[in-house]
Order: C-alpha cells, then sequence, then structure tokens
C-alpha cells in the first residue's frame, strides 16, 4: 500500500500571486479587502425567502490587527484540510475575501465555483461579480441572524483567534479561554477595591 504524498504548501505570497491571477482572469478586482468571521453579516432574506443575504461590516467590530490573513494562513497550514481562498463579492472596487480551513470542502467541485490546486491541497473560490453590501447601520447589525443552518463561511476565523496567536503564539482551549475571562473579571474587582497592585 503506498504512503499518502505530504503536502507541500506555498507560502502566503505565492498563494496570493495565483489568487490575483484567477481574479483577473474572471475579470475581477485583484485588489483585495481581507475580513474575518466577526465582520460577516447574516440577515434575513427580503421577501421571506428561505435563504439569508449576506453582508459584511468594519465599523462594528475592531479592525484586524496588521497581517491578520496572513497570520490565519499560516495558522490553517497546520492542518489536512483542504485551506480555501473564498470571494465574497466586490466593495468599493475591491474583491471581499476571508480565509476557509475544514474537511467540509473535501470533494466540493469545479460546478460549485472552487477551482482546486491538489498539489498544494488548496482552492479557490471567486465567486461572482456581483457587489457584497458594507453594513452601516447599527440596527440591521444588531437583528443579524444568529441561528441558521451551516454555511461555507462558518469555517473561517474569528478576531479573537487571531488576537490570541499575537499574544500566545496559538489559539487557546475553550478552557483556557474561560480561565481568562475569570481573571480578568477577578482584577476588575480587586481594582475597583484599591487591591490589585503590578
Amino acid at each position: 500500500m503506498s504512503k499518502p504524498q505530504p503536502i507541500t504548501r506555498p507560502t502566503f505570497d505565492e498563494a496570493i500571486r495565483s489568487w490575483k491571477q484567477l481574479l483577473a482572469e474572471r475579470k475581477l478586482p485583484s485588489e483585495l479587502m481581507w475580513i474575518f468571521g466577526d465582520n460577516l453579516c447574516f440577515e434575513p432574506a427580503q421577501g421571506g425567502a428561505p435563504e439569508f443575504r449576506l453582508g459584511f461590516q468594519t465599523r462594528f467590530t475592531p479592525p484586524p490587527p496588521p497581517d491578520s490573513e496572513r497570520i490565519a494562513y499560516r495558522y490553517f497550514l497546520d492542518f489536512e484540510a483542504p485551506l480555501i481562498f473564498y470571494r465574497l463579492g466586490t466593495n468599493g472596487g475591491k474583491s471581499v475575501c476571508v480565509l476557509l480551513c475544514d474537511d467540509w470542502f473535501n470533494g466540493r467541485t469545479e460546478a460549485e465555483g472552487f477551482r482546486h490546486k491538489p498539489e498544494w491541497h488548496m482552492a479557490f473560490r471567486p465567486g461572482s461579480p456581483d457587489p457584497i453590501e458594507e453594513i452601516t447601520d447599527a440596527e440591521r447589525w444588531s437583528k443579524r441572524l444568529l441561528r441558521r443552518p451551516l454555511h461555507d463561511l462558518d469555517f473561517c476565523m474569528d478576531l479573537r483567534a487571531v488576537h490570541e496567536i499575537l499574544a500566545h503564539g496559538r489559539v487557546l482551549s475553550t478552557y483556557e479561554q474561560y480561565a481568562l475571562r475569570f481573571l480578568h473579571v477577578w482584577r476588575r474587582i480587586f481594582e475597583e477595591r484599591g487591591q490589585f497592585h503590578q
């Protein structure tokens, strides 16, 4: 029985060159805007349709740290699951993009919009030329859908994970996140009582 071939993935810059080349071939903007799970806005579809409409926001959550897309890419390189460059649409002359990674994408086909690079164990999904709306109304953001069917975009990184990688060198476990929140609460209590000393 033959052993599976090791995965050789490109540098981020090499992957970006291929991604921009594909976007140019499709006559889509090659200037990129990277967003994360925190920025996605799923809203009820108009007219009572069962689907939802997708937008994004950049004003109701903290901005991503510089090079967050590179941090997400390096993190996803440690997984054997497919890594996906996924374009959501066009806004302000830029392609709005996310990075995804999960076994969910095994077997996704070109008919579904995915162009595979099997030698990299990656795929690109350039999507349609349609615009994607940036949500700037706080009420619309507050009424976004928090419960909905599983979607491709559920497999992107959120900004909390990016900040944890920058602060701790890795994404924290659920227990560690809980313990950290607990410590912050106790610190605030002691500060209010004047009992906390650096």
